[in-house]
């Protein structure tokens, strides 16, 4: 699959925006807000429902129901995978987007929260159908979620990653630490990090004395690797990663094919 032409002018660009968090989640207002200062092509279609650390989900065995919120605004009774996927299809099937956004995630996309996250994964859909694809989340852990950050940054990164020429398979995963506009630490271009402490699973005891867990979030761990998304995000900065879905561990590939000779 050849690579993608830069795009010269945003503003003739017909834009996807969907997310993981529902239909009327703050984030995808936002997102829609930096899609409409960019173009007048903008179409929205996102799940129903929350949606939060599906992941790649398709559903397959039952019907998906697409409900018309507004102009161009539609909501699926599904994942955000089929969502991306109906809008291709079905919504926007006289031409497709130029550009598919996903977001604003409430909460980070960091290392491995990549492979858990519906946010990511409807960028990776994206990509799978040959578009370019950018997934936005925000760092929010508390206080008070910072949606003009990413309103007033977002439109000069989709300007600079699309003004050049774009793989094939690949998609762009943005992180915006949950600061004020002018507190953020510039933009990094970072690679995906890796937590050392694993998710925390907590056994609690109901009313009636049956155990049951709650899936914890990560904690903040002290140091972060410097050139990573974990440590940009930490020291306050944008964090961009180009992410690729080719999963293939090329050494490792080499390896078992001299032993399978």
């Amino acid at each position: 699959m050849p690579a993608l032409p830069p795009i010269t002018d945003l503003s003739r660009a017909r834009i996807l925006v969907t997310n993981d968090d529902g239909i009327n989640a703050p984030g995808l207002r936002a997102l829609e807000r930096v899609a409409r200062s960019l173009s007048r092509d903008v179409w929205t279609v996102a799940p129903e429902t929350q949606q939060s650390a599906v992941s790649h989900a398709l559903t397959i065995r039952r019907p998906l129901r697409l409900v018309r919120m507004g102009p161009r605004r539609f909501a699926v009774e599904g994942t955000p995978t089929d969502c991306v996927l109906i809008g291709v299809h079905e919504v926007m099937q006289g031409r497709a987007p130029d550009l598919v956004l996903s977001g604003v995630n409430w909460g980070a996309n960091l290392g491995e929260d990549i492979t858990y996250s519906g946010t990511v994964a409807a960028a990776m859909e994206g990509a799978l159908l040959g578009l370019r694809a950018v997934a936005f989340s925000l760092d929010i852990r508390n206080g008070v979620p910072r949606w003009e950050t990413v309103v007033r940054h977002a439109p000069i990164i989709l300007g600079r990653l699309v003004g050049a020429p774009w793989p094939a398979e690949t998609l762009v995963n943005v992180n915006v630490p949950n600061l004020a506009p002018d507190k953020v630490q510039g933009i990094r271009v970072v690679a995906q990090g890796r937590r050392k402490e694993a998710l925390a699973i907590d056994r609690r005891t109901d009313p009636d004395g049956r155990p049951y867990y709650w899936m914890l979030d990560y904690g903040k761990e002290a140091r972060q690797p410097e050139g990573t998304d974990l440590g940009a995000i930490a020291e306050g900065a944008i964090t961009i990663t180009p992410l690729t879905i080719d999963f293939t561990q090329r050494r490792f590939l080499a390896t078992l094919r001299e032993r399978f000779r």
